[in-house]
């Protein structure tokens, strides 16, 4: 399977964690990701999203700590940014065929996927700042801003 993905650095997050909530990022199956994401199966040489606006998935494990401090700040951004982008969630034990399809070998693995480019992976867990610049500037195309 063909996927050019760019990889970010990661830097570790400073904050406590919560129990991860699902109200508002949606969780997929491999049957879901096939029909909302990108059907591999159909076209393992090519990547073409199916989404109508773009995403970031996160592929997590539920005894992961990292992933559980990420959780409440993709809970977070999927509110804020809850007309622009879809924000999915992928249970690496569940769906370990979408794993390995995918080459996520550790945890956290995060793939944005903009409409009409090929995605970018980024590995580990994202302080809240970096997840909001890589959303406005690989998914929704925003110039960076100065802070």
């Amino acid at each position: 399977m063909i996927f050019a993905t760019t990889v970010f650095a990661a830097s570790p997050l400073n904050s406590s964690s919560t129990e991860p909530q699902t109200a508002n990022t949606i969780h997929l199956t491999k049957e879901a990701f096939l029909q909302k994401v990108v059907d591999y199966e159909a076209n393992p040489s090519e990547w073409k999203y199916l989404g109508d606006k773009p995403c970031l998935i996160d592929f997590y494990a539920d005894w992961c700590g990292p992933c559980k401090m990420i959780a409440p700040i993709l809970e977070e951004l999927a509110q804020e940014y809850k007309d622009e982008i879809y924000i999915y969630k992928i249970n690496t034990e569940q769906e370990q065929e979408l794993a390995f399809a995918f080459g996520i070998s550790s945890i956290p693995a995060l793939l944005f996927c903009p409409i009409g480019e090929n995605p970018q992976m980024a590995r580990g867990a994202l302080p809240k700042h970096i997840f909001k610049q890589a959303i406005d500037e690989i998914l929704l195309k925003k110039a960076p801003t100065e802070e």
